[in-house]
């Protein structure tokens, strides 16, 4: 009975003998370190793929000592060479039994981060928005008043002011219009997100033959429930920020990769999705300046000197439109976005506003 309890459990948990050999683990466990209970009964602990040594010290001082140890956020190296952050437990039940508790962080850190860029794309698009509606108000004041001065001027080379007047309020118009970003209503239709990618591949292949582009696609996902203008515009925008940045760091053999996966159980913000499309785009670039990871989707906000600092902001609104959102993970040599879209949520997603 208390068998199946164990087995029933979202916690990993394992049961070790004194020798740190594993007599049992249930399918959370499996699942966690990306073993089977058949292949590694009997096995030493030490050597087993998804434990470190400082782990197996812990276990043993708990052994030795009779007595329950907690460590946090330890670092396990799953059987499929995953990298896993973990708190884990272990309480000796005799000298010849340990019961192990290994309960994953790396989840729950994901949730608090998404859940955090959530919050700021929100906060971002209500200031966006007021700050948008006070700036068109009185652009379009200037501008009327710009063009009904220009009708009483008597003097006809004084008309090259008040038009320098309108084409400047025009252009702070366009500028406030794509903060705000795309403002026609969204043609929700099913699209392979690999015709999207090709586009985007065909677009970059032509403006940048020099960087060289990679494609590693998963065939098996189904289509997307979205407007696909609007996704091939969020990709196009990180991709060509990427290819820029090669450029202007003079990257030897620039190489951009666009690369598909299927996510099974995984959770944005706070939802759990039964299947995400995720769409990552990798450069071998610079990275990302440190000083930039908290701003980087906010408008305005570039790393690059003549950069408008607009186009991450509109690639995460039209995410945020598809019940998605954008990760970024970046360190010299390797900058990775990754767009990520609920696949079982498109039926009966809403248009955000």
């Amino acid at each position: 009975m208390y068998q199946r309890l164990l087995e029933h459990l979202s916690a990993a948990v394992l049961l070790l003998d004194g020798g740190l050999r594993v007599r049992w683990m249930n399918p959370a466990a499996e699942a966690l370190l990306a073993v089977s209970l058949k292949r590694v009964r009997g096995t030493c602990l030490e050597p087993l793929e998804g434990m470190d040594g400082a782990i197996s010290e812990v276990l043993c001082k708990a052994r030795d000592e009779l007595h329950p140890f907690t460590q946090r956020e330890a670092v396990l190296t799953t059987g499929s060479g995953e990298v896993v952050t973990a708190d884990f437990t272990v309480t000796p039940l005799s000298k010849e039994e340990l019961l192990l508790e290994i309960e994953p962080r790396d989840r729950l850190m994901r949730i608090s981060r998404e859940e955090a860029l959530i919050a700021r794309q929100q906060t971002i698009k209500t200031l966006t928005r007021g700050l948008a509606h006070e700036i068109k108000n009185p652009l379009g004041g200037i501008r009327g008043a710009a063009q009904l001065l220009e009708r009483d001027l008597p003097d006809p080379s004084l008309k090259e002011f008040t038009r320098v007047i309108v084409e400047e309020a025009d252009r702070l118009r366009d500028l406030v219009d794509r903060m705000l970003g795309p403002n026609q209503p969204a043609h929700d239709a099913l699209f392979n997100i690999h015709k999207v990618l090709e586009r985007v591949r065909s677009l970059i292949s032509a403006e940048r033959p020099q960087v060289r582009l990679v494609r590693d696609y998963d065939p098996s996902l189904p289509e997307l429930q979205g407007d696909e203008a609007r996704m091939i515009q969020a990709v196009l925008n990180i991709a060509r920020n990427a290819v820029e940045a090669m450029g202007d760091a003079g990257t030897q053999d620039p190489v951009l990769t666009l690369r598909t996966r299927a996510r099974r159980q995984f959770t944005l913000g706070s939802e759990r999705h039964r299947l995400v499309c995720e769409v990552a785009i990798i450069d071998n670039g610079p990275g990302i300046p440190e000083s930039l990871n908290e701003t980087l989707f906010f408008p305005m906000v570039s790393g690059r000197a003549e950069g408008s600092g607009l186009g991450l902001s509109i690639a995460q609104s039209i995410l945020h439109k598809h019940q998605g959102l954008i990760e970024c993970d970046s360190e010299p040599g390797a900058t990775e976005f990754r767009l990520l879209v609920p696949l079982d949520a498109s039926s009966q997603r809403k248009e955000a506003q």
